[in-house]
């Protein structure tokens, strides 16, 4: 009789746990991966996320019966890599950049089967802010809420009100795309219906 494989979650991030569960699952065990995440000099947006996905995969202890699932977040302008916001001045640069216009957010994940077979997807999603005033900008730097975020802001709180237009996948912007996840654990031997 087989077993069920076990899932590792290579993640500190509420967010992914949370996403995770709404299509019904739970990792078994949850590791942070510890690498790092500084671009390489002439690196594209889309490359930077699929490495750091799987480096991230690969950055956790992967035992018998588990599959490790990753995920990164990148947001970029152009070719640009943006930073985490990680002080209110960047943040205000950050928003200042994205204030009116079109950016996309590249939500790279990857799964690593119990054989050690690695797997990755992307979702690149279109979203646009609406014009910021500076006073949108110091309400929403006010909030806290998107300090340490991706671009500086956290779509899932109150930055949404101020997107005037997505295309692409949501839960990606989120942090973890959940169509192309189910997916991927799918092809990757975890039971999913």
């Amino acid at each position: 009789m087989s077993t069920s494989p076990k899932l590792v979650l290579a993640s500190s991030s509420p967010r992914r746990r949370d996403l995770l569960a709404r299509i019904g699952v739970t990792a078994d065990r949850i590791e942070s991966p510890d690498i790092d995440e500084s671009p390489l000099t002439g690196e594209l947006p889309r490359a930077y996320a699929l490495r750091l996905a799987e480096g991230k995969a690969r950055a956790v202890h992967r035992q018998a019966g588990e599959i490790v699932l990753a995920g990164d977040t990148t947001v970029a302008l152009g070719r640009r890599i943006l930073p985490p916001a990680d002080s209110e001045a960047v943040q205000r640069d950050l928003l200042g950049l994205l204030s009116g216009r079109r950016h996309r957010c590249i939500s790279a994940i990857c799964a690593i089967d119990t054989a050690g077979t690695a797997r990755t997807r992307v979702a690149e999603t279109v979203v646009a802010f609406k014009r910021l005033s500076p006073a949108e900008i110091d309400a929403y730097i006010a909030s806290g809420e998107g300090l340490g975020k991706a671009g500086g802001y956290a779509i899932q709180g109150r930055a949404e009100a101020l997107i005037r237009f997505l295309s692409g996948s949501h839960s990606g912007v989120i942090g973890l795309p959940l169509f192309e996840t189910r997916a991927l654990l799918r092809a990757a031997g975890y039971p999913l219906v």
